[in-house]
């Protein structure tokens, strides 16, 4: 019943609350306009949250309420990883691959949002995925990069794209590593059911990335993997998958 219940209720608010957001990207300006996506993005994620019985249990935040402009580096399993960041973090916006956009109402409202769309295999599209992101995150508002590329099937830690690096240091903005737990128990990967449980989110210290260049990702993507694999081992005994950090053979810079 819960997972009827959430699919239903995530439903009603994507097809409510889509209108909405939308509308403000056709007929809103500026500041206010962002106000109300934000408003509606907050709403939805609360709200599926909500339907599905989760708590979510916010660690280490340091003032999270008071960030804009950070980029957000997370692990990810399952599909309310986006539902818990997104119902906590303020003014954020999300990377995303490229399939979501063809998702009826869903698409245009997160394109109205500012969630900028990759395509994975096209490193050249990539590249201006990531500068549209890096624009975002200059201006103000902070975004989430999931650098494994995809949702796992457990906790273990994958390895990583360099790509959210590159945008990392273009916008010289401070980059979060992100720790999410408890969201595979909730809904896991190739499955639609749905169950109530606690998500732990660990905000762990920024690491600044002014003055750093395009040579230096490789580094701080291997900084950024060692302090979200340390956290989920010393926090959850969960040992990576392996000690291999970057994708073999990856595609998007």
């Amino acid at each position: 019943m819960r997972t009827v219940f959430t699919l239903v209720v995530v439903a009603l608010a994507t097809f409510t609350l889509g209108p909405v957001v939308v509308l403000a990207g056709f007929f809103g300006s500026g500041e206010k306009r962002n106000r109300v996506q934000q408003w509606c993005m907050h709403r939805w994620a609360r709200v599926a949250c909500w339907a599905a019985g989760v708590r979510i249990v916010v660690h280490d935040d340091a003032g999270i309420e008071q960030r804009e402009g950070m980029v957000y580096i997370a692990n990810h399993v399952s599909w309310f990883d986006v539902f818990a960041l997104a119902a906590t973090l303020p003014r954020y916006s999300f990377v995303a691959k490229s399939e979501l956009r063809r998702i009826p109402v869903f698409g245009a409202a997160a394109a109205a949002a500012g969630i900028v769309f990759l395509e994975r295999d096209n490193r050249k599209q990539a590249f201006e995925s990531y500068k549209d992101a890096a624009a975002q995150v200059k201006a103000g508002r902070s975004i989430v990069v999931y650098p494994e590329g995809t949702r796992g099937y457990d906790y273990p830690l994958r390895p990583f794209k360099k790509g959210p690096f590159v945008l990392a240091i273009a916008s010289e903005a401070p980059l979060v590593p992100t720790v999410i737990h408890g969201t595979r128990d909730v809904m896991r990967k190739g499955s639609f059911r749905v169950r109530g449980g606690e998500i732990h989110l660990h905000f762990l210290k920024p690491i600044p990335t002014a003055g750093l260049s395009y040579n230096d990702r490789a580094a701080l993507m291997t900084r950024v993997w060692q302090r979200i694999a340390d956290t989920l081992t010393t926090q959850y005994g969960i040992p990576p998958t392996d000690r291999s950090i970057a994708k073999p053979n990856e595609r998007v810079v």
